[in-house]
């Protein structure tokens, strides 16, 4: 198909043209990035083909996923991500860090296109990651919240499972690795109600509006409590003091279903598309 066909099938199902976008203050892609990512920060990052024979979706652009794509040997290919930089939070300050210069060259080379957004899919929608979480632990959606630029990201339900020992078994065979337990409250979920935001929802404005909701299981991927950034232990401090447990598994398994569910989006466009596995960072957790 040709590529910018899919270019602009994408922005229409993802409204790139009604959202905003994090500032992504840090992203440099140099002379390979285009103007039009420069400018708005999501949607087509580099332009190296006409033609798309098939895509690859991944969560972040790591060197894991890049080498995966490059090992293939094709050409003609649209690599799609969530996020436009790669995620260290082990290295301290900001976690996200660019895709390395070798990297950009390579892609070019081999006639590889990148399109990455973030809120456009953090958004609920039919492949948003806090909707596509939920999707796979069977919550039932009741209603949504915390909006996030512009877009609501959160999703309240209710869950088959009466215990968060139970809730948690389940999230841990779901996400297929070890979870991370705050047991902050009671061992029961109050109603079976429970709330949900994929990747980093350890802010304290998202604690705040759990506890107007009423809500008291939080699940989430990133929970970690970071001396360096304050917000992280504000949120903790609000779950602890409201009795909110909260549940966390990682910034890359919970947000990797979406970016499972999109391939669906461009098999029904005809073109053949495949999720590359990566690896969880478990200092989401500590």
């Amino acid at each position: 198909m040709k590529a910018e066909k899919v270019y602009r099938s994408l922005d229409k199902e993802f409204k790139l043209g009604r959202l905003q976008e994090d500032e992504w203050s840090l992203l440099d892609l140099g002379e390979y990035v285009t103007e039009s990512f420069r400018e708005t920060r999501m949607g087509l990052v580099l332009d190296n083909t006409e033609e798309i024979r098939k895509v690859y979706t991944a969560v972040f652009p790591s060197s894991k996923a890049l080498d995966y794509l490059l090992a293939t040997g094709e050409k003609n290919v649209l690599l799609f991500t969530h996020h436009p930089m790669n995620w260290f939070p082990d290295e301290g300050g900001v976690p996200f860090r660019n895709i390395p210069i070798e990297y950009l060259k390579r892609l070019k080379d081999r006639e590889i296109s990148y399109y990455a957004i973030h809120v456009p899919l953090d958004r609920n929608g039919p492949y948003g990651t806090t909707a596509s979480l939920a999707r796979v632990l069977d919550i039932e959606k009741e209603d949504e919240f915390f909006e996030y630029y512009g877009v609501l990201v959160g999703i309240i339900g209710k869950t088959e499972h009466k215990s968060l020992s139970d809730l948690a078994k389940h999230f841990e065979e779901t996400v297929g690795h070890q979870i991370k337990i705050w047991e902050y409250g009671s061992s029961e979920i109050p109603d079976q109600r429970v709330a949900l935001v994929a990747g980093g929802g350890n802010d304290p404005d998202v604690a705040k509006e759990i506890v107007d909701a009423g809500v008291k299981t939080f699940i989430t991927g990133v929970t970690q409590k970071n001396p360096g950034w304050e917000p992280s232990l504000k949120f903790h401090e609000i779950c602890e003091e409201n009795r909110i447990n909260v549940i966390g598994g990682t910034h890359y398994s919970t947000e990797r279903f979406a970016c499972i569910a999109v391939t669906e989006f461009f098999k029904k466009l005809g073109i053949p598309a495949e999720f590359v596995e990566d690896e969880p960072n478990l200092i989401d957790y500590d």
